[in-house]
């Protein structure tokens, strides 16, 4: 069964379900590609129920005096709502204490937010915190006080990482059995809440969705072509130029692939602390390596069209959306058997998994992955739903969460 067979539809309930948002992930004016992901779900979530959306800005004084090292002073900007796909999102602010404060984190954007939102007391059926920490746990604290249901929604590297910090490992371990759902974009990412105190009956599993307007199998030679890119075979990398990504050893992998094959091109598109070290590389091979910049999502879809192979060889994942992208569009990908990967690239014919940090066996999966023929259609096939379907689904496990908080209080 494929992934989007699997998304099953939203209930017919009496009621649109009152449902505010509160998350910290959330594209704004200043950075309108920001976790671009939880935009297209809330957008697919709208039109199914009653959406308030609170997109947080963390705040401190002084915030806009280190605009280059905080993301406090890079959105203080960021104006106090905004209309975004037609849904009027509030920006509200919430005191962050950088560093030494962020186990106070979630006390701190609770007590930040409850003012702004108290009105709604009795208005409100379910809160969902998209991310874990601090979203999640203040969205526990919120919701009880409107006398609403939770739900946390999580996406990786909030259970996969920051719980190697004792004080929020001990924190989550304190919310997460108290949500009334915990929504997982991948099943290894719920069997780790799950680990963490989350009940297992309580765990729902929602994929992110792909805009199959956007990603679908296209010629690859028209693509080529658009882009001014040469005839070849090209590897592609979409995402942040940051060693934790791979980056590094995609690069040095590269550089063992190309001198044998030399038709062999990579494009790295994004942009990070890592982008000298592409440079670098695009001087040492002239006209083999592409590096355009951080590009919206119409761009990087010529660009997955025009590529034989994406490849994200991180160190640590969630469940990544350029890989969904890629599979819709029907190119094979090459990536690291990290957090909700294997979830993803589930069969041989989809791509080629590796450990991380391992440069010999990239190179030889990048090299193997080039040679082996793929049917584009049959992979978009096997890909992921469409942002529609895994808005129904989220629907469908916000009103599981409204039962569960229901049943409890009859209880």
């Amino acid at each position: 069964m494929t992934a989007a067979a699997a998304v099953s539809s939203a209930p017919v309930t009496a009621q649109r379900r009152r449902v505010l948002v509160v998350t910290e992930l959330f594209p704004n004016s200043v950075s309108p590609s920001f976790s671009i992901f939880n935009r297209l779900q809330c957008a697919a979530l709208a039109p199914l129920c009653e959406l308030d959306v609170r997109a947080t800005i963390p705040w401190f004084p002084g915030a806009r005096l280190v605009r280059k090292w905080s993301p406090a002073g890079k959105f203080a900007d960021v104006p106090a709502e905004e209309e975004i796909d037609g849904m009027r999102v509030h920006h509200p602010r919430f005191l962050f204490v950088p560093k030494i404060g962020r186990p106070l984190s979630p006390a701190l954007y609770a007590a930040s937010l409850w003012p702004r939102v108290r009105h709604l007391k009795g208005r409100v059926d379910v809160v969902l915190g998209c991310w874990a920490f601090p979203d999640g746990l203040a969205a526990i604290v919120l919701a009880r006080l409107l006398g609403a249901a939770v739900a946390v929604k999580v996406h990786g590297s909030d259970l996969n990482v920051l719980p190697e910090q004792p004080a929020i490992r001990a924190l989550l371990r304190w919310g997460l059995p108290r949500v009334d759902r915990l929504v997982a974009v991948s099943r290894p990412l719920g069997e780790r809440a799950v680990a963490l105190g989350a009940p297992r009956d309580r765990v729902s599993i929602v994929p992110n969705g792909v805009d199959r307007a956007l990603f679908h199998p296209r010629d690859r030679g028209q693509a080529r072509a658009r882009l001014g890119l040469p005839a070849g075979r090209l590897v592609l990398y979409v995402g942040r130029l940051d060693r934790a990504k791979g980056l590094l050893d995609l690069l040095e992998a590269f550089t063992r692939l190309a001198g044998a094959d030399p038709e062999l091109r990579l494009a790295v598109v994004g942009d990070g602390a890592e982008m000298a070290r592409v440079r670098e590389l695009a001087a040492a091979w002239p006209g083999r390596v592409f590096s355009p910049g951080a590009l919206p999502p119409a761009e990087v879809a010529d660009w997955i069209a025009a590529c034989d192979v994406l490849t994200l060889p991180s160190w640590n994942e969630g469940t990544p959306n350029v890989l969904l992208e890629a599979l819709a569009s029907g190119r094979r990908v090459v990536a690291t058997n990290v957090g909700g990967i294997p979830d993803v690239v589930t069969d041989p014919r989809l791509g080629e998994l590796i450990s991380p940090k391992d440069v010999p066996a990239l190179a030889a999966a990048l090299a193997r992955a080039l040679a082996a023929p793929a049917d584009p259609d049959q992979l978009s096939w096997a890909g992921p739903p469409s942002w529609p379907e895994s808005g129904a689904r989220l629907l469908a496990a916000l009103e599981a969460a409204v039962e569960h908080h229901q049943h409890r209080a009859r209880a």
